[in-house]
C-alpha cells in the first residue's frame, strides 16, 4: 500500500480542506528558492535592453550606427522569413536577386528565429523583430548560460551569474550584436551542452542518476537526451551555422582532453555515450539531409566561403585590448580588426591574466584542463593563415593554415573562432569563483570574486551606437506600391540595392517581401567559376542608373541604350521602375529614366514607369 493510498484512507471525509492562506503560503515557500535565479535572470534581459535601447524609441527609424547595411539585410532576411505564415515559403526565395533568386540556406537567414516571431514581423514589422531579437540574444544567451552553470554545473549563483553573464555580453558577443544575429542568438547552445553531458551521464554505471539500476546505463534517458540533442542541433542548423559548428568543434577537442585525464571513466562511458551520440547524429541527418543538400547542391547555391580567411584572421595584439564598444575602451583600438562586427578576440589584459591564474589555480580538474586546452586552441585557429601583429601581416604561418580549403571549415571566418573562447573563459571563471566560495580560508572567498570583478569591470558593455534614418516613401508604407506592381511581381527600386547600399531591400521589408526586387545584398555563386560571391554582377541599365546616382551626371543615351534597357526589365521580368522623392542626386535620375523610358507617372512621394 503507497503512502498517499495510506493517507487517503486515514483521512476523515469531514475534514475541512486546507485553509487558502495555508495553499499560498505553500506556493510562497516552493516559489522563494527561485526568486535569486528570476532576479538575475530580469537583470540580464534588463541589461540587454539598456545595451540596445538606442533602437527603441523608434525601431523603424532608427538603426544600429555601426552597421546599418547587414541591419538592413536582416530585417529582409525576417521579412521573408514571415511569409511562412502566408503559406508562401521556399528554401528558394524568387523575391530578390529577380529572376535567379536566392538560395536561403547558404545566406544566414536565421529562418527559425524569423519563423518563430513571423506574428510581430506581420503585425509591427520587421525592424520591430529586428529590435527585439537584438536585445533577447543578448539576455537571453546569458540566462541560458546561467541556469546552465547552475543546474548542470552545480555551482554557486554568484559564481553562474557572472559566468553566464560574460557569456552574454562579453565584448565579441557585443560587437557580433551589430546586426549578426545568427553568431548571438546562442540560447540553444547550453541545451545543447546539456544534452550532451546528458548522454554521458546517463551511460556512466556509477553516476548518480543510475542510483537502483544495478551498474546498468539508462537507455532510456540515453535515447531521450540523444533526441533533445538532435532536435536542439536541427533547429540550430536554422538559426546560425557557424555557431553549431564552433560548438562542435571545440566540445570535440574538450571531450579529448576530458577523456585523456579521466581513462577509467571515459571507458565506463564510452559504448553508450557513443551509441546515444550516434542516435543523435542519425536522427540529425534524417531531419537536415534535404535543407543541407539544398544549401551546398540546390539552385543558386554556393561550393566555398565567400570571405578570405587571410583577411578575417585576428590581430594577435587585440587579445590584450579592449574593445571599443567596452567601458574602458578606445575608440583607436578598432584599428586591430576588420570592422565594429568583429571585435571578437578583444578580451584585455586584467581579463586574460586572471582566467590564466584561475586556470593555473584549477588546472587538475579536468574540465577546466578541457576549457583551457580548448581555448588555446581556438585562440590559436583565430590568428589565420598568417599571423598579424599590431596591424603588420608577418610571414610566420598559423595553425589555421593547415584547415584552408576544407569543405565547410573554408566558410568559417578565422577571427570567430575566438568566440568559442568566451564559454570557456566563462566556465573557468564560474568554477574557480565556486571554488573560491567553498575555501575555509576567509580572505581567500574574497579574494578570486574580488579579482575577477576587477578584470570584467573594463570590459563591460556600452550601449550600441543607434542613429535615425531616412524614412520610408508614402508609396510603400501607405501601400500604394500596389498600384504599380502585383503582389508577387518585380519592381525595379532608384538606385538598385548593393551589397554596400541595400537601402531599397527596405522597401520590400516593409511590404512584407510581397513584391521582388532585382539585384540586391545576399551570397550567390556569381563569382569566377561559380564561386561564391556577394550581390550579382549588374545588368547594363543598372549600371547605368549607378552611374547617374553617384556622378550626378546624365549617362549618353541612345537607341542602343533603350533597348538595352527594355532588354533588361525583360530579363528581370520587372513590372515598374520607382524612383523616390529626396533621393540623392534625384533629378539626374529622373531625367535619365525619362530619357531611357519616357514620361513617369506621379503616385504618393514617388515618380514611377510602367515597364511590363
Amino acid at each position: 500500500m503507497t503512502s498517499t493510498a495510506r493517507a487517503a484512507q486515514q483521512a476523515d471525509p469531514d475534514d475541512p480542506p486546507p485553509a487558502p492562506g495555508r495553499v499560498g503560503r505553500r506556493s510562497v515557500d516552493r516559489l522563494r528558492p527561485l526568486v535569486p535565479d528570476l532576479a538575475i535572470c530580469l537583470g540580464f534581459l534588463l541589461l540587454a535592453a539598456w545595451v540596445m535601447h538606442g533602437l527603441w524609441p523608434s525601431p523603424n527609424g532608427r538603426v544600429l550606427g555601426l552597421n546599418p547595411e547587414d541591419q538592413t539585410l536582416y530585417e529582409w532576411f525576417l521579412a521573408v522569413d514571415a511569409r511562412v505564415l502566408h503559406g508562401d515559403f521556399s528554401l528558394l526565395t524568387d523575391r530578390l536577386n529577380a529572376p535567379d533568386g536566392v538560395n536561403l540556406m547558404a545566406n544566414t537567414t536565421v529562418i527559425a528565429l524569423g519563423t518563430l516571431f513571423s506574428p510581430v514581423t506581420l503585425l509591427f514589422g520587421a525592424p520591430v523583430t529586428f529590435a527585439v531579437l537584438a536585445t533577447l540574444t543578448l539576455g537571453l544567451t546569458a540566462v541560458a548560460f546561467y541556469l546552465l552553470f547552475r543546474r548542470v554545473l552545480k555551482t554557486h549563483r554568484l559564481a553562474a551569474a557572472i559566468g553566464g553573464g560574460f557569456c552574454g555580453f562579453a565584448p565579441g558577443i557585443i560587437s557580433q550584436n551589430n546586426s549578426h544575429l545568427h553568431m548571438t542568438a546562442l540560447w540553444l547552445v547550453p541545451v545543447l551542452i546539456w544534452a550532451v553531458i546528458g548522454i554521458v551521464r546517463a551511460a556512466d554505471p556509477a553516476d548518480p542518476v543510475n542510483e537502483g539500476r544495478g551498474g546498468r546505463r539508462n537507455w532510456r534517458r540515453i535515447v531521450v537526451f540523444s533526441v533533445v540533442l538532435a532536435l536542439t542541433v536541427a533547429i540550430q542548423v536554422f538559426i546560425g551555422e557557424e555557431v553549431l559548428f564552433l560548438t562542435a568543434l571545440t566540445l570535440v577537442i574538450m571531450t579529448l582532453v576530458y577523456a585523456g585525464a579521466r581513462p577509467d571513466f571515459s571507458r565506463r562511458v564510452l559504448g553508450g555515450a557513443a551509441a546515444g551520440l550516434g542516435l543523435a547524429v542519425a536522427l540529425s541527418v534524417v531531419v537536415l539531409a534535404y535543407p543541407l543538400w539544398f544549401q551546398f547542391k540546390g539552385p543558386q547555391s554556393v561550393p566555398n566561403g565567400v570571405f578570405s580567411p587571410h583577411f578575417f584572421s585576428a590581430d594577435l595584439a587585440s587579445f590584450k585590448t579592449i574593445s571599443p564598444l567596452s567601458l574602458f575602451g578606445r575608440d583607436e583600438n578598432a584599428r586591430l580588426s576588420t570592422g565594429p562586427a568583429e571585435y571578437n578576440t578583444f578580451l584585455g589584459w586584467p581579463l586574460i591574466l586572471v582566467a590564466i591564474g584561475c586556470a593555473a589555480w584549477l588546472i587538475r580538474r579536468p574540465l577546466v584542463l578541457a576549457c583551457t586546452i580548448a581555448a588555446v586552441v581556438m585562440a590559436a585557429l583565430s590568428l589565420g593563415p598568417e599571423l598579424v601583429v599590431n596591424g603588420t601581416r608577418t610571414d610566420i604561418w598559423g595553425p589555421y593554415k593547415l584547415l584552408l580549403g576544407l569543405p565547410v571549415v573554408d566558410g568559417a571566418l578565422p577571427m570567430r573562432f575566438a568566440l568559442a573562447l568566451i564559454p570557456l573563459i566563462a566556465t573557468v571563471l564560474a568554477v574557480a569563483v565556486d571554488a573560491a566560495l567553498k575555501v575555509d580560508w576567509q580572505p581567500g572567498r574574497l579574494l578570486v570574486p574580488v579579482l575577477v570583478a576587477i578584470a570584467l569591470l573594463p570590459v563591460f558593455p556600452k550601449p550600441l551606437p543607434a542613429v535615425d534614418r531616412a524614412p520610408l516613401p508614402e508609396f510603400i508604407s501607405g501601400g500604394h506600391w500596389r498600384e504599380c506592381v502585383s503582389p508577387g511581381g518585380v519592381m525595379v527600386p532608384v538606385p538598385l540595392a548593393t551589397p554596400k547600399e541595400p537601402w531599397a531591400m527596405r522597401w520590400s521589408a516593409a511590404a512584407d517581401a510581397d513584391f521582388a526586387i532585382p539585384e540586391g545584398f545576399f551570397i550567390a555563386p556569381y563569382g569566377a567559376d561559380g564561386k561564391a560571391s556577394m550581390g550579382t554582377f549588374k545588368q547594363p541599365t543598372s549600371q547605368l542608373i549607378a552611374q547617374a546616382a553617384t556622378e550626378g551626371v546624365v549617362p549618353g543615351i541612345g537607341d542602343f541604350q533603350r533597348a538595352q534597357a527594355r532588354q533588361d526589365f525583360a530579363f528581370w521580368k520587372a513590372q515598374c521602375v520607382v524612383l523616390a522623392d529626396g533621393t540623392v542626386n534625384e533629378a539626374t535620375l529622373r531625367t535619365t529614366l525619362e530619357q531611357l523610358i519616357g514620361p513617369g507617372k506621379r503616385i504618393a512621394d514617388v515618380t514611377t514607369w510602367k515597364v511590363g
